[in-house]
C-alpha cells in the first residue's frame, strides 16, 4: 500500500506535502535534492526496502520541498530561507519533541542550518553524501539554461550526476520522475537557488550528534570534503562506505551494513546511564561469541577436573569484560560465551579488554589460555532470554574463522565503528557455511605494539 499524503502549512502559507511510515521517534529523511519527488524511492524494490527498514525503530518522514512533487506547485521563492521553511513545517507536524534529521546530498546545509537555528529539536543529525556549500556538488550550473531549452536532456543529465553513470535505467527513471513532478522553470530556479547556498560558518555551531557518512568513490562531493565537514562539526564522527553513487539504496550500496551504521548512531544516547543494551524484540545489537582455541583437546590432556578450573578462570574473566563494557551475556557454551551490546563501540572495548586480560594472564600461567573473539551486528530475534536468527549465525561463523588470540570483525561492525579508530586489518571475502555469498572479515589489532 503507497503511503498517504499528508499536507503542513509554512510560515509563508505553502502546502508541503510529507508521509509517514512506523510509530517512535521522528526520523525525517530530507529530499536528496531541492527537487526530489520523495515517493519515487517507494516505488522501487530497494528504495521500499530501504524506507521499511528505517520505519521499523521510529517514525520514518519523507516531504517534497515545495514547488515538487505532492507540494503545492504554484511558488515562485525557491530560496535557502524558504527550504528552511519547508523543514520547520514538517518538523512541527510530525514531533512533538526532538527528532533525527537526515540531510541527504543538498538537503545537507539545511539540515546543519535547522540544527544550529534549534539545537533543543534535533537529537541526531546525519549528513549522507553532503556538504555546507552548494557549489561542492555536481556542477551542472553552467548547464542551468537547458532546463527550459532542452528539458529531456536536462533531467537525463541530472540524473546520470546523481546515481552515476553504472546505473542508467536507474538514472532514465529517476529523470522521468523529474519531468511528471516539476516544471522546467521551477527546477532551473531550485537548482540556480542551491548552488549559491553556503553555510561553513555554521559548522562550529552545531549542538546535535552528527555523523557524516560518505561514499569513497563519490567526486561531487569528495571525500576531502566529507573529511572537512566532520572535521568542522563538533565531536562529529565520520564513516566512509565503498561504492559511488549518491543514493543510499543504489545498487552499489551494501544497504545492511549502511542500516547498521544508522541504527546503532541512533541508539547512541538514548539507553540508561548503566550502558546496556535495550531489550525490546528485534533491537538492533552487536553480538560478541568468545570460544577457547583447542578446548577439547585440552580437557583430553589435563583431565577433567583440571580442565573446568581453567573454564571457570575463562569464566570469571569474560563476565568481567562484559560487566565492565556494558555487555549482556546471553548463554555460556561450556568453552565459551555469547554476548550482546546496544553499542558496536562498547562490544570493540570489551573484545579488547577480554584478549588484553588472558594475554597478561598467560604471562605467568602454566596452562595458557587461548581464545578467539567473534563479532557481527544486526537485529537479532530475542526470544525466552536467547538470541537467533542470521546476525547472530553469522557472528558464530566469524568466531570459527579465528585463531587463539584474535578478534575478528563483520563489514557492519567496521562501517558502524568507522572514524572511533579501531584497528581493523582487511581479511578478505570468504564463504561461510550457510551464507550464500562470500562475507568480509576484518581483524582488530588489539596490542599496544600494534
Amino acid at each position: 500500500m503507497e503511503p498517504r499524503i499528508q499536507y503542513a502549512q509554512t510560515a509563508d502559507g505553502v502546502s508541503i506535502a510529507y508521509w509517514t511510515l512506523g510509530e517512535g521517534t521522528p526520523f525525517v529523511h530530507m529530499p536528496s535534492t531541492p527537487y526530489n519527488p520523495t515517493l519515487r524511492a517507494w516505488h522501487t524494490p530497494e528504495g521500499r526496502r530501504w524506507c521499511e527498514q528505517l520505519a521499523k525503530r521510529r517514525k520514518f518522514v519523507r516531504y517534497d520541498n515545495r514547488g515538487f512533487g505532492h507540494s503545492e506547485h504554484e511558488v515562485t521563492d525557491y530560496s535557502f530561507d524558504a527550504l528552511l521553511l519547508d523543514l520547520e513545517a514538517v518538523v512541527d507536524r510530525v514531533a512533538p519533541d526532538k527528532v533525527a534529521l537526515f540531510g541527504y546530498f543538498q538537503s545537507g546545509p539545511v539540515a546543519i542550518a535547522y540544527a544550529v537555528r534549534h539545537p533543543e529539536r534535533v537529537s541526531h543529525l546525519i549528513l549522507w553524501g553532503s556538504s555546507a556549500r552548494g557549489a561542492d556538488f555536481f556542477r551542472l550550473q553552467s548547464l542551468s539554461q537547458l532546463a527550459e531549452e532542452d528539458w529531456e536532456f536536462y533531467t537525463e543529465t541530472l540524473a546520470h550526476a546523481t546515481f552515476g553513470w553504472s546505473e542508467p535505467e536507474r538514472a532514465r527513471q529517476y529523470a522521468a520522475y523529474l519531468r511528471e513532478s516539476a516544471t522546467p522553470g521551477a527546477l532551473r530556479a531550485a537548482a540556480d537557488a542551491a548552488y549559491e547556498v553556503d553555510v561553513t560558518e555554521l559548522l562550529p555551531r552545531v549542538r546535535s550528534r552528527t555523523l557524516v557518512i560518505q561514499r569513497r568513490g563519490m567526486t561531487s562531493p569528495g571525500m576531502d570534503v566529507a573529511r572537512s565537514l566532520a572535521a568542522r562539526i563538533p565531536d562529529a564522527r565520520l564513516a566512509v562506505s565503498e561504492g559511488e553513487s549518491v543514493m543510499p539504496y543504489s545498487a552499489d550500496v551494501d544497504m545492511d551494513a549502511a542500516l547498521a551504521t544508522i541504527n546503532e548512531f541512533l541508539g547512541e544516547g538514548e539507553e540508561a546511564a548503566s550502558g546496556v543494551e535495550p531489550t525490546a524484540p528485534g533491537a538492533f545489537r552487536t553480538v560478541l561469541f568468545t570460544d577457547i582455541e583447542g578446548s577439547t583437546a585440552m580437557t583430553q590432556r589435563l583431565g577433567d577436573a583440571k580442565a573446568r578450573e581453567l573454564l571457570r578462570e575463562h569464566e570469571r574473566m569474560v563476565r568481567e569484560a562484559l560487566k565492565a563494557h556494558g555487555g549482556s551475556e546471553v548463554k555460556t557454551m561450556g568453552d565459551g560465551f555469547m554476548a550482546s551490546f546496544g553499542s558496536a563501540t562498547k562490544a570493540l572495548e570489551c573484545a579488547i579488554a577480554i584478549q588484553r586480560a588472558f594475554a597478561e594472564h598467560n604471562e605467568s600461567a602454566p596452562e595458557p589460555i587461548l581464545v578467539r573473539v567473534g563479532l557481527n551486528a544486526g537485529e537479532p530475534i530475542a526470544e525466552d532470554d536467547d538470541l537467533y536468527g542470521t546476525a547472530v549465525n553469522l557472528a558464530a561463523r566469524i568466531t570459527a574463522q579465528g585463531k587463539g588470540g584474535e578478534i575478528l570483525a563483520s563489514e557492519a561492525v567496521r562501517q558502524i565503528a568507522a572514524g572511533k579508530k579501531f584497528p581493523f586489518s582487511d581479511l578478505g571475502e570468504t564463504t561461510l557455511r550457510g551464507f550464500e555469498d562470500r562475507v568480509h572479515i576484518y581483524q582488530v589489532s588489539w596490542r599496544e605494539e600494534d
